[in-house]
């Protein structure tokens, strides 16, 4: 049975078991992930899964069951487990399907050269990767070089008429360098995705690796001072991530984002431009829709300094007698829709990072952050975290140095961005986030 039929399958046998609304999301894939250590293949996999999620209405009560038989008969009983969770789950008058579901165009989600790659072949890529992390003088150790791959089709269905499916591929791979000894080894992460492994440059991936690690050999605490801080697209990724999360109406909703009655409010420096897009053709969380079946599309955050808006699924949407922004996630047939993230994009500018370097005179470059998502206060937006990197020193990069923390709050830290740099970069951290580097004006640095 094709995902497509199966969630219709699954819609009709709700409907049957007595749901007044059913909508079901169908999904199989296929996966690989080759682990380096010391220079051989220490573990490989290939796993693949598929499964179905039906989501039934009981007035305004919902249901939510899932599982892996895609059989007439396992549909049938998910669909009417679903149907038995609506009758005791509490009411509530916001909830339901999309009152206009439809698609959007996106192109090139599924690689047409995906299969050309036999797992000999990815193999050979990630010790590849592995080697090039490994052959730069100074590189004492290489933790592993991981390469992984997904392949995968979903499926969504409901009882007001709307079916559609879609296809997508994604690989990545990255690598984590040491160098330096004893209590002085620094480590360097490189990345690299694409929608196929012939996008990845594995070179370049274990490179990056190296170079990050041998940066910060010889790496010592320095004096405290408020300095301008550059954010490395690493770093500028977990943060912009974190203020993405608290974008989110359902955030905004239950009080838990600073941005909280700000909307319309002047939040950032006019420099810095965000928006959510889920039509991004190389983003890593593209879709034609989003889990509810609402065209996807590009939802402007901060444009201009002001905070635009939420991102809203059909839920919050009606809650705040708003338009949903198609940002429906699934993170996968377990779990029910909910409001969240697509890809997170910041506007590139003009300046390569010697120049952002070179407008902060004396400062510090920040290509490592810990304890993020516990050292920010969501409410107030304050927050204290470790870090390393390189001091700027008349306008060049300098001294490496770490056990430092940059404080700040997160407005205030926005308010202050001066330029953003011009080297983007997908990177995996914070939920999918494509940025570059951020010169900030001023943060507190605490070191010795």
């Amino acid at each position: 049975m094709s995902l497509e039929n199966a969630a219709r399958r699954a819609v009709e046998a709700a409907l049957a078991a007595g749901a007044s609304d059913a909508d079901a999301w169908a999904e199989e894939s296929t996966s690989r992930r080759v682990r380096v250590y010391d220079g051989e293949v220490e573990s490989l996999s290939d796993a693949g899964g598929r499964g179905i999620g039906v989501r039934a209405f009981a007035g305004a009560r919902t249901g939510y069951a899932y599982g892996t038989d895609l059989s007439e008969e396992g549909i049938g009983e998910i669909a009417a487990a679903a149907r038995e969770a609506a009758e005791v789950a509490d009411e509530d008058e916001h909830a339901g399907l999309p009152g206009e579901a439809g698609t959007s165009q996106v192109n090139g989600l599924a690689s047409a050269e995906f299969g050309d790659w036999s797992t000999e072949r990815v193999v050979e890529l990630a010790l590849e990767v592995d080697r090039a992390a490994r052959a730069p003088e100074g590189v004492t150790q290489v933790e592993n070089s991981v390469y992984s791959d997904t392949r995968g089709s979903a499926a969504l269905v409901n009882s007001r008429g709307f079916a559609a499916s879609y296809s997508a591929t994604q690989a990545w791979a990255y690598s984590s360098a040491f160098a330096g000894e004893g209590a002085d080894l620094m480590t360097g992460l490189g990345v690299g995705m694409g929608r196929d492994p012939g996008r990845l440059d594995a070179e370049a991936i274990g490179t990056e690796a190296a170079e990050r690690a041998l940066a910060l050999v010889g790496a010592r605490q320095p004096e405290s001072r408020r300095c301008p801080v550059v954010l490395d697209a690493f770093v500028a990724a977990s943060f912009i991530g974190f203020i993405g999360s608290m974008l989110s109406a359902d955030a905004v909703q239950r009080g838990r984002s600073l941005f909280a009655g700000r909307e319309g409010d002047e939040v950032a420096d006019p420099v810095l431009r965000l928006a959510d897009d889920g039509t991004e053709p190389e983003g890593p969380s593209s879709a034609p829709f989003d889990g509810e079946g609402t065209p996807t599309g590009r939802t402007g955050l901060l444009e201009d300094g002001r905070l635009l808006g939420f991102l809203y699924d059909c839920r919050t949407a009606r809650k705040d007698g708003r338009s949903t922004t198609g940002n429906a996630s699934r993170g996968s047939y377990r779990t029910p829709p909910s409001v969240g993230t697509t890809n997170l994009v910041v506007d590139p500018g003009t300046d390569d990072l010697a120049a952002l370097a070179a407008a902060a005179g004396d400062g510090l470059y920040v290509t490592d952050v810990a304890g993020l998502h516990s050292g920010v206060n969501p409410v107030s937006g304050t927050f204290s975290v470790g870090a390393s990197g390189r001091l700027i020193e008349g306008g060049e990069l300098g001294t490496p140095v770490r056990e430092l923390t940059i404080a700040s709050d997160l407005v205030s830290m926005l308010k202050a961005v001066r330029s953003v740099g011009s080297e983007a970069r997908w990177v995996p951290f914070g939920g999918s986030v494509r940025t570059a580097p951020l010169l900030v004006a001023e943060m507190a640095v605490s070191g010795s």
